[in-house]
């Protein structure tokens, strides 16, 4: 029996559902590692949320770059906002993992003020690109 070949283009497709997948993770364990962590502060500035701010920027801005679309940039954004928001929510006995707290409100509103620049950035490159393809056309 001869084994099945696939075409590259699956292979290419399964490879790219690969990367979403795991910069989803990436954007999901940056908010878990966030949650837990945001509180450390240096004198009265709440370094550590706002380390958890740029991590999730800087991912969706590389992610976006790395994959040249949209969705590159939306996915690990997508990934930290479900889990951050989940985990600020109180479980039955009342309790709350992300606290409301000046840290808190920095981790969780900046961070999702982040991850919408990381995507309005890459929207706003890939528009600038695309308009520079077309001109490249015209001949200009």
């Amino acid at each position: 029996m001869q084994p099945v070949t696939r075409p590259a283009e699956h292979r290419a497709a399964f490879v790219t559902g690969g990367v979403f997948g795991v910069v989803f993770l990436l954007g999901a364990v940056e908010a878990m590692f966030g949650s837990f962590e945001y509180s450390y502060n240096i004198g009265p500035v709440p370094a550590s949320a706002l380390g958890c701010c740029a991590a999730i920027l800087l991912t969706c801005l590389l992610a976006g770059w790395a994959m040249h679309s949209l969705a590159g940039a939306l996915v690990p954004a997508l990934g930290w906002v479900i889990v951050s928001f989940v985990l600020a929510m109180p479980n039955p006995e009342g309790s709350v993992i992300i606290t409301n707290t000046a840290d808190g409100k920095w981790f969780l509103y900046g961070g999702a003020l982040s991850a919408a620049i990381g995507v309005a950035g890459r929207l706003r490159s890939g528009s600038a690109r695309s308009r520079a393809r077309s001109r490249a056309g015209d001949g200009r």
